[in-house]
């Protein structure tokens, strides 16, 4: 196994860019992000809760890549706040297969989430929306003003834009992705109710920056062959996250995978070898952290893998990154804390392999806007 202590090294060297810049910033925009929001509250209101009042509204989380995994951690929780479904459907699987994903018959709120809003299925899939289902109404959170998401302009369409410096200028999403699914959070959860929660989430992002990059400098030095995330009710949404960060960040060249605890055991668990990192996000729900401690307990009474990393917000038994104060936090408040770690290590990876964090993908076969796109059409 993986012998580390939770270090307190300096950045390594060469590690500022971009991307660092936009990871460090996140408690500064989680705060202007709602102050943006608490500015424009009347309006995003007015706009939204009628919608709401509609009793067979259907909402959909929507977006690609990153965008979509917002909804992925956003929905189960919504779900159960709201008390009706809601439902994270990514851009990509609307475009390809839009019969299979949107109900021409129902009221729809069309949650709309990019960093650049120019990604050709977001828009695609917001025109295959507005063409075939007779009450659709669009709710764009984006970061760009020049976006083409947020130059959209109709009666049924509010668009909520993000400060400025939420629009990562890196290859990788990092702050966008936090301040979108605040954004989000707070306007389906209660804008009036979010001002001294969010104080709370930057402050734990904050404390969490401190205590883990030198943990994540440490294990990218250690040269795992591969990463596995896993993370139950919300946290599987982030454990997809956090396995995209590490794979965009390093250009593909450390394979990773993502599971829910209970599901890890199914076939997947075979991915464990003695170079092996495995992080698991541990719930604060009481009766899903005992399955994420569980599985722990078993990962590392294994002596399989290489190194189990424990992400939580209360003491557990063995080497754990703690989000301090958390201990009373709701899971959907943990998402932002919890990130933290996997984008640090991602960049620290990205540099250990010698690669530019801002574009690791050198041959240009990936885009930070996706590229390459064909929009098909057939006959309705």
């Amino acid at each position: 196994m993986f012998e580390t202590t939770l270090a307190a090294d300096q950045p390594a060297a060469g590690a500022e860019s971009w991307t660092r810049r936009e990871i460090l910033q996140q408690p500064a925009t989680l705060r202007a992000t709602q102050a943006v929001l608490d500015a424009t509250r009347a309006d995003i209101e007015a706009f939204v809760q009628p919608l709401l009042d509609l009793p067979d509204l259907r909402i959909m989380l929507c977006g690609a890549g990153t965008s979509a995994f917002i909804g992925e951690c956003l929905a189960p929780w919504l779900t159960a706040t709201l008390r009706r479904p809601v439902e994270a459907v990514a851009t990509t699987d609307i475009v390809s297969a839009p019969h299979l994903y949107l109900d021409a018959a129902r009221p729809t709120l069309m949650v709309s989430f990019g960093r650049s809003g120019n990604s050709p299925e977001s828009i695609a899939a917001v025109d295959l929306a507005d063409a075939r289902v007779a009450a659709i109404h669009h709710l764009v959170i984006t970061c760009n003003a020049e976006g083409a998401l947020s130059r959209r302009a109709s009666g049924n369409n509010h668009v909520v834009l993000l400060p400025e410096a939420t629009h990562d200028r890196a290859f990788a999403m990092t702050s966008s992705f936090s301040a979108m699914m605040l954004a989000a959070l707070s306007i389906f959860t209660g804008l009036g109710a979010m001002p001294a929660r969010v104080e709370a989430i930057a402050r734990a992002v904050d404390a969490m920056l401190a205590r883990s990059e030198g943990e994540a400098a440490a294990l990218a030095s250690a040269d795992f062959e591969r990463v596995v995330y896993l993370g139950s009710g919300v946290f599987q949404g982030l454990a997809r996250e956090a396995a995209l960060k590490l794979l965009e960040l390093t250009d593909g060249a450390i394979p990773t995978a993502f599971d829910s605890s209970l599901g890890f055991r199914h076939g997947p668990k075979t991915i464990v070898t003695p170079r092996t990192l495995v992080v698991v996000f541990v719930s604060n729900d009481p009766l899903t952290r005992l399955y994420d401690l569980d599985m722990i307990a078993e990962l590392r009474g294994d002596g399989r893998c290489g190194a189990v990393i424990v992400i939580a917000a209360q003491d557990t038994d063995g080497e754990t990154l703690q989000v301090e104060g958390a201990a009373g936090f709701a899971d959907a408040d943990l998402l932002f804390p919890y990130i933290v770690f996997p984008q640090l290590y991602g960049l620290h990876c990205s540099l250990r392999l010698g690669r530019t964090p801002d574009q690791p993908n050198a041959s240009g076969t990936v885009n930070r806007v996706v590229q390459g796109v064909r929009i098909h059409t057939l006959a309705a």
